[in-house]
């Protein structure tokens, strides 16, 4: 029976290689590595699937912010990678995982969440790419899948995705 349970430092090691088995070790090339890159996972919003002492499937959340026009920055939580094991898929495990990160991320009141993903499937749990067209990251994104979450009519239409805790010089 699968069981949907934070994450703990100690499953970071089945985390990777999960991660790595599902994406190959060129994922640590992408744009969503580069906003984690000086981030530790946000322990409250990440989460592990097992099935008794396996890990099947896991989701980690990120701490973000959005850097507007005049040096504005504003609180984001970024959720990926979302992973099962290829011989779960199917199971709805990565949608478990999902409502499990939305969930605490609501309960917490915390700040709108993107994520770099399939609109399909991301879309069904409130994700659109409707207010990111302007927004920069660290590196090529596909516009269609820069997607948001949570309200969006506060944040600016052009902005800098990047690491929580950026400094830069004005």
């Amino acid at each position: 029976m699968i069981e949907i349970v934070a994450a703990k430092a100690a499953d970071l090691p089945e985390i990777e290689a999960l991660l790595d088995a599902r994406f190959g070790p060129a994922r640590r090339n992408r744009t969503a590595y580069r906003l984690r890159d000086a981030a530790a996972p946000d322990a409250a919003l990440s989460f592990v699937a097992r099935d008794g002492d396996r890990l099947v499937g896991s989701v980690q959340c990120w701490p973000l912010q959005l850097r507007g026009p005049g040096g504005t920055i504003l609180p984001l939580t970024l959720l990926g990678a979302v992973a099962s094991a290829a011989d779960r898929q199917g199971e709805g495990i990565a949608t478990r995982l999902m409502q499990a990160a939305l969930a605490a991320v609501d309960a917490a009141a915390r700040a709108p969440v993107l994520l770099i993903g399939d609109a399909p499937f991301y879309g069904r749990f409130g994700f659109s790419a409707a207010a990111t067209a302007g927004w920069m990251l660290p590196g090529p994104v596909d516009r269609d899948r820069l997607l948001l979450r949570g309200a969006a009519d506060a944040l600016p239409a052009v902005a800098w995705v990047e690491p929580a805790g950026v400094r830069r010089a004005a």
